[in-house]
């Protein structure tokens, strides 16, 4: 049953009506981390910069979003909740502005790093509010909500990103963020209530080792997961100056946390058996959808000459099937094993991505949205009975700093699928193209006759030598465009096996609590 939660004036507040603005705040925190992805072409146009450079401003986000998330218990203490959350949204809310008045790429980064520290708060402190104001049924229903809300935001980024680039200008795609948030902030003012313990406290104690160890990790790992393949990894001694100080910062920020009384992060969480098996199922699915979100819309783009919009669109399939998964949760979370339930989701979440595995050069968009549906169907019944079931066991007073912990490590696993795509691309690529050029011989007889067709058909324009040139090129770029093929393919394949082995340890999870 759904208890009424008392605001400062003891007017009853339905649980219903008070996660509002949170799901909002956290829809636009999750909306903003791909929504920007298809317009860095245009954005890398208007500030006349490569869209190398351009990376940064998605770089940016994602490292200021990694500073905030562990500390999400730290400063609830320090501000109070309530007051945490508002002023991440008008941090947020004004941030999206100055991104969208943007005139120099200087000025957009630091922009969205300021967005990436306001949005960083948005969704543990929703997933925490969840979980303390529901029990039961009602749990898994507002469960099923925030995993729409958490899933289905960054499917829809690319498509509206996409739309409004198109349409408007990539300014707008800030620019949506400001009534949004305005509203946010004033249902938060009405409608949000700290209970006790997550209410400001005296004498906070602030941990700067642990936030300098903190800042050393954060930034060096999103760093070296965004440039890594572009400086082909270890043999690069910035990534590898990047990797030591990396390795240093987390070691130092474990040792820290654990050593020290007053810390940013609580790892005593891990030992409960569920949270830390939870959070390690979420954390490798976090980055299976983050790295087929970033992989799909390439091959589209790359290897079919879609536009940045009409590849975003083919995302959306995989929003219905995320919507019908919802409804699905909603209805068999409270009558079935939980586990069965999001067993059964990960499956189809393999099968989406294995189906993917199977692409090729001659397919149409409509070829590739019964994998996407499957992908979307499979990943919502996978995660939000996972969601739920990972902190069921936990102290209410416990969600804050949980929360914060478990989306800190799903972020890193996203960093990691994210990057891990282009380095399978590259890698695969290279390999396939190693094995394909073999056949490219004067002993090959298929070859020397597809040789003498292109040599025929060029010699009425130019001279013999320049034609059989232009053959030999013809051919070497269809064997590299093969090349690219297999390694896309390789990459859904891998992933598969990924969802896969995590099957083998959902059974371990326990349902009753401990």
């Amino acid at each position: 049953m759904t208890a009424t939660i008392q605001t400062a004036n003891q007017q009853p507040i339905n649980p219903w009506l008070l996660i509002i603005p949170t799901m909002l705040a956290a829809f636009m925190f999750a909306l903003d981390e791909t929504i920007a992805n298809i317009a860095l072409p245009h954005m890398a146009g208007s500030f006349s910069v490569s869209n190398q450079e351009s990376i940064w401003v998605l770089t940016s986000y994602l490292i200021a979003s990694c500073l905030t998330i562990p500390m999400i218990d730290w400063l609830s203490k320090l501000l109070g909740r309530k007051n945490l959350f508002i002023s991440a949204v008008i941090l947020f809310t004004v941030s999206s502005f100055l991104c969208g008045i943007s005139n120099s790429i200087g000025m957009m980064v630091i922009s969205r790093f300021l967005q990436g520290l306001g949005g960083g708060v948005l969704i543990p402190i929703s997933q925490a509010i969840m979980m303390e104001n529901f029990k039961g049924d009602e749990l898994n229903r507002a469960g099923a909500l925030f995993g729409m809300v958490v899933i289905i935001a960054p499917i829809l980024g690319p498509v509206l990103g996409g739309w409004i680039t198109e349409n408007w200008s990539w300014h707008w795609i800030y620019f949506i963020n400001i009534p949004i948030g305005i509203l946010i902030v004033g249902l938060s003012f009405k409608l949000i209530v700290d209970p006790p313990y997550a209410r400001r406290q005296q004498n906070v104690k602030t941990d700067y080792w642990g936030l300098l160890f903190l800042f050393m990790f954060a930034v060096a790992f999103e760093i070296m997961m965004d440039k890594g393949n572009d400086q082909d990894w270890f043999n690069s001694s910035f990534i590898v100056k990047l990797t030591v100080i990396w390795v240093i910062g987390l070691i130092g920020f474990i040792i820290s946390q654990i050593k020290q009384k007053d810390t940013l992060v609580k790892f005593d969480v891990l030992k409960d058996f569920n949270y830390f098996v939870g959070t390690l199922i979420l954390t490798v699915m976090n980055a299976i959808l983050l790295a087929s979100m970033a992989m799909l819309p390439q091959f589209m783009q790359n290897m079919m000459g879609y536009d940045s919009f009409t590849s975003g669109l083919t995302m959306m399939p995989r929003g219905v099937g995320c919507l019908v998964g919802v409804l699905i949760c909603a209805k068999l979370q409270s009558r079935f094993d939980p586990r069965l339930i999001s067993f059964i989701g990960i499956f189809i979440l393999c099968m989406g991505s294995w189906d993917l595995g199977f692409i090729n050069l001659e397919i149409s968009s409509m070829s590739v949205v019964v994998p996407n549906i499957l992908y979307g169907l499979g990943m919502t019944i996978g995660m939000i009975p996972i969601i739920t079931l990972s902190c069921k066991t936990l102290l209410p007073e416990q969600m804050s700093n949980a929360s914060g912990l478990q989306n800190f490590i799903k972020t890193i696993g996203g960093a990691v699928g994210t990057s891990l795509v282009a380095t399978f691309i590259s890698r695969f690529s290279q390999k396939h193209q190693f094995m394909m050029v073999d056949w490219l011989r004067e002993t090959n007889n298929v070859y020397i006759e597809r040789i003498n067709a292109y040599v025929g058909q060029f010699s009425g324009l130019t001279d013999i030598s320049t034609a059989t040139h232009m053959a030999q090129t013809m051919l070497y770029n269809e064997l590299s465009r093969q090349a690219h093929l297999w390694a896309y393919v390789d990459s859904f394949r891998i992933f598969a096996v990924a969802g896969l082995l995590i099957l083998l340890i959902i059974p371990i999870l326990r349902v009753e609590k401990t």
